[in-house]
């Protein structure tokens, strides 16, 4: 299980988030401009997630919230990216008191 203190963690990323217009409901995506990585976001309360085979997953959860991260594309991308991504979206949701975990929790 990872756990990462997002408190202490410079957020100076420029990340974006691609959100589904019609349909809130269905997925967000974290994209980073520079690696060309994408992350989508499921939120377990609302939707179903069935990992793919072949992409990266992480698991975080805040109180009673549970979110589902999953890479799209994953290449050879670093984990350590992929947390950050994930922890400046869990800051963007002002989730600080966040765990990601690298299992289903």
């Amino acid at each position: 299980m990872w756990y990462m203190d997002i408190s202490t963690m410079s957020m100076n990323l420029n990340y974006l988030i691609s959100i589904h217009q019609d349909d809130p409901s269905k997925k967000e995506v974290i994209h980073d401009p520079e690696s060309k990585l994408k992350v989508k976001v499921f939120n377990l309360i609302k939707s179903t997630f069935t990992p793919k085979k072949g992409e990266v997953q992480f698991f975080v959860t805040a109180g009673k919230k549970t979110f589902a991260f999953e890479t799209e594309g994953f290449k050879k991308h670093r984990e350590l990216l992929i947390l950050q991504m994930i922890s400046w979206y869990c800051v963007y949701l002002g989730l600080f008191e966040a765990q990601i975990h690298s299992t289903w929790p």
